[in-house]
Order: C-alpha cells, then sequence, then structure tokens
C-alpha cells in the first residue's frame, strides 16, 4: 500500500474503533489514520493510537470534511455507532441539511448513504467497514461457547428468516427468540435495549438473540457487529445464545467474547 495513504475514522462508540486502530496498523503500518471523534460517543483514549485527531458535534459534516481534507485522506471508514439518544440532539450544518432535503426516506442506509456521496464529492471514498477486519468476519457454524443443540438449530433458523425481513423492511436487524415465537424485534432503541426486553418476556428459559445484515448489505455502514458487551448484555437478560450471520457479522475482541460465553454458557452460532 501507498506510504503516503490517509484514512479519516469516523469514529463512534464502542470497541470497534481501537479494534480498527489496531487492525490497521497490523496490516498496513505506514497508513496514517486521522480521527473525526464526537463528543459523548469517541473514546478519547483513541487519540493516544492515531496520527491526528479532532472533536465534532453529530451534524458537523462541512467541518468533517474539512478536517479530513487539512490532513491529506482520500479515504475514510465509519467506525462505532452513535447512541440513538444523541441523535435526537442533531444540530446538523448546512451541507446536513441541504443532503437530508434531497432524500425521499430517512433511515440509517439513505442518511450514512448521504454522507458517502458528500465525502465522495470532496474525493473522500469511503471504505467498507470491514477493511483490515477480514479476520473477524466469522465463517459458518460453531463460533465459541457451547454447541448449538437441535432446538436451537432451529430457532437459529427461524430467527434468521424474521430478521431479514425486518432489516429489509429498515425496522432493524436483530431479534430474539423462544422456541419459534418471536419475542422482540429491534427498532430505533438499539440492540441492547431489544435484548433485554426479550429476555424479560422470555423469562431466561431458551432465549436466543439472532443478528444479520440487510438484505443487500451495504458493507461501508450499518453492518452487524457482536462484541464483550452484548454478550454480558444477554448474560444479565437470560439470553443463551447468540446466532449471528457467518461471513457478513463482525466479532469483535474475539478472546473477551470467548472467555464470557465460556463463563456464562452462551452459544454463538453463524448461520451460513
Amino acid at each position: 500500500m501507498a506510504e503516503n495513504r490517509t484514512i479519516g475514522i469516523i469514529a463512534g462508540n464502542g470497541v470497534y474503533p481501537e479494534t480498527f486502530v489496531a487492525a490497521a496498523r497490523r496490516h498496513s503500518p505506514q497508513t496514517r489514520l486521522v480521527v473525526a471523534a464526537f463528543e459523548g460517543e469517541t473514546q478519547p483514549s483513541l487519540e493516544q493510537n492515531v496520527d491526528g485527531l479532532a472533536w465534532f458535534r453529530i451534524g458537523q459534516l462541512s467541518k468533517l470534511i474539512r478536517y479530513f481534507k487539512s490532513e491529506g485522506a482520500t479515504e475514510s471508514v465509519m467506525v462505532g455507532q452513535i447512541s440513538p439518544k444523541n441523535l435526537f440532539n442533531l444540530r446538523p450544518d448546512l451541507r446536513v441539511l441541504m443532503m437530508m432535503a434531497r432524500l425521499k426516506e430517512r433511515n440509517a442506509e439513505t442518511l450514512f448513504g448521504g454522507i458517502a456521496d458528500e465525502l465522495a464529492k470532496d474525493g473522500i471514498t469511503l471504505l467498507p467497514a470491514t477493511t483490515f477486519l477480514e479476520d473477524h468476519l466469522p465463517g459458518a457454524g460453531h463460533v465459541c461457547g457451547p454447541v448449538f443443540k437441535k432446538r436451537q438449530l432451529i430457532d437459529a433458523d427461524f430467527g434468521f428468516r424474521i430478521a431479514k425481513d425486518t432489516s429489509r423492511l429498515d425496522i432493524g436487524q436483530t431479534v430474539v427468540v423462544r422456541h419459534g415465537t418471536v419475542l422482540a424485534v429491534e427498532a430505533f432503541e438499539g440492540t441492547n435495549e431489544c435484548i433485554k426486553r426479550g429476555g424479560a418476556l422470555g423469562r431466561g428459559k431458551d432465549v436466543m438473540l439472532v443478528k444479520v445484515s440487510k438484505p443487500n448489505q451495504d458493507m461501508r455502514f450499518d453492518v452487524p457487529v457482536v462484541g464483550p458487551h452484548t454478550v454480558e448484555t444477554c448474560a444479565a437478560s437470560g439470553v443463551a445464545g447468540i446466532a449471528i450471520e457467518a461471513g457478513k457479522t463482525l466479532l469483535l475482541e474475539k478472546d473477551k467474547v470467548q472467555a464470557l460465553c465460556a463463563k456464562h454458557g452462551i452459544g454463538i452460532h453463524a448461520v451460513g
């Protein structure tokens, strides 16, 4: 890879940004990494491992693009989520307002796609969110924790079909199921709240979380992710199994996930 390559990282919350930075350093040590961080979301410690970092409010797209251009970034990547509560406090700049006015629908795909188009206008290509992270995408079959039993495999397939339909309708990419019954469907509240609601309704018995990508998933953004916090939330909510989509779900901090799954008796299985 070119030594003068600079990637601008649009960094949300959680461990995803740190995981991306570590992977980028391993795969392309000459690449410069500069971060657009968000108040109340991005971990401040990220600054220690990158070549530049600037803070923004959510909605400051013009300022973000100017920063990337000043750093010489011709590529960017979106890693980490923005909390739904902070999206309610969105104070969009003129560029975001104009972008949103052109959208017929306003969901994650159209909003992130609009941002990608705005970046492209200034010569910045949005990369897949899985860049440098291909080894974090488990293949089909058992991933870690207890191996799924027959009943769990049936529920995994059932939940997979339901989640594909809800994600196709832009409702959510996660469902919680038990014995062929849908207990909870993710919407704007996010995955963790969906897990808690589904676990409570299932009363902690044979409850399964199923997480998939959207049909024709744009791998530049909104890629499904499972990490230690997901497993901890499942454990606290009485969810005993996690089914993910093979090859399209990022498993972050795998060592921690494996240890937590072993501790709490939670199995993870990738549906192919």
